[in-house]
């Protein structure tokens, strides 16, 4: 029987930015991320479209496009909310994720949460607190994306986001997922990097005393102790610092602005993306004076003018 046409998703691989509308800021981001050769894990996107109700038709729907990353293969489900990621507001950790998700049924009970997570008290205040910058509807699309099995990952700024600096990028680095971090459980290794010159400008190695990892049964995740040998061992060496120097620029030259960009290395090196926003609330930088003329400065020097 041939498969139906699908009505409420949309391989990443499809989506660019003016899908937003529909299927959410980071959907549509990781779309454009993947139009411009950047390494994000595949997926797919489930629209607003599907008005927050599993119908069974969308079921159907979610199982083929989950069959076709693999045959039980371990997913990361995230909320993908209408104004989340977007220059306006970031709404980061105010929406659902769930990691090392397996099997078409959990990932639609997944998918529920996400949408539940939309009228989470959290996310409530912090659309509150956006006034009129908020959507005037809410709404929630999902994102479903292969999972890294990460070794390392964090997150990284195109530019110093305490200064504004853009001729710098700031990385955040921790052992195993990302979960650590997000929870102030640990703090990660501090880089500051140079995009002119490549040196790292600053680096500052933190004791790691934790990770997150896939449960020992592949469903979920497990909180672990970080050996002795790693808890105060660097988690990027000079060569994963020049990769990812490198993907920021070329992420920053695709969007043309700064961005907040999570990232992950496999267990086999590879480096992936798995989430690009814009950078919000920089320092507002002064203005550069416009340089003098020859003629000003020898008036200025004999006290003309004054």
């Amino acid at each position: 029987m041939a498969e139906a046409a699908p009505q409420h998703t949309r391989g990443l691989e499809e989506l660019r930015a003016g899908d937003a509308d529909g299927f959410g800021g980071k959907s549509a981001s990781l779309g454009e991320l993947l139009q411009a050769g950047i390494p994000v894990p595949p997926g797919f996107a489930i629209g607003t479209s599907a008005g927050e109700r599993l119908t069974d038709a969308l079921r159907d729907e979610i199982a083929v496009r989950y069959g076709r990353l693999g045959d039980s293969v371990p997913v990361a489900v995230r909320s993908s909310a209408i104004g989340e990621d977007s220059a306006e507001a970031t709404f980061a950790g105010q929406q659902d994720t769930y990691l090392w998700v397996r099997g078409a049924g959990a990932v639609c009970d997944a998918v529920q949460n996400c949408w539940a997570s939309l009228y989470s008290a959290e996310a409530v205040s912090y659309r509150e607190h956006l006034g009129d910058r908020a959507p005037a509807q809410p709404a929630m699309g999902v994102t479903v994306q292969l999972m890294v099995d990460a070794a390392v990952s964090g997150v990284m700024f195109t530019c110093n986001p305490v200064s504004g600096d853009p001729s710098m990028i700031a990385i955040n680095a921790s052992w195993g997922l990302g979960l650590a971090v997000v929870g102030g459980e640990v703090t990660p290794d501090d880089y500051l990097v140079s995009k002119i010159t490549g040196e790292i400008v600053r680096q500052t190695v933190a004791d790691k005393s934790l990770e997150y990892v896939a449960a020992p049964d592949g469903h979920g995740t497990s909180r672990v102790d970080v050996d002795d040998e790693r808890r105060g061992a660097a988690c990027l060496d000079v060569a994963a610092i020049g990769a990812l120097l490198d993907l920021a620029k070329r992420i920053q030259r695709h969007f043309g602005a700064h961005q907040d960009v999570e990232w992950a290395f496999d267990r086999s090196g590879e480096l992936f993306v798995v989430q690009s926003r814009p950078v919000t609330g920089l320092p507002e930088r002064p203005a550069t004076p416009k340089p003098a003329s020859a003629l000003s400065l020898v008036m200025s020097k004999f006290g003309a003018g004054r």
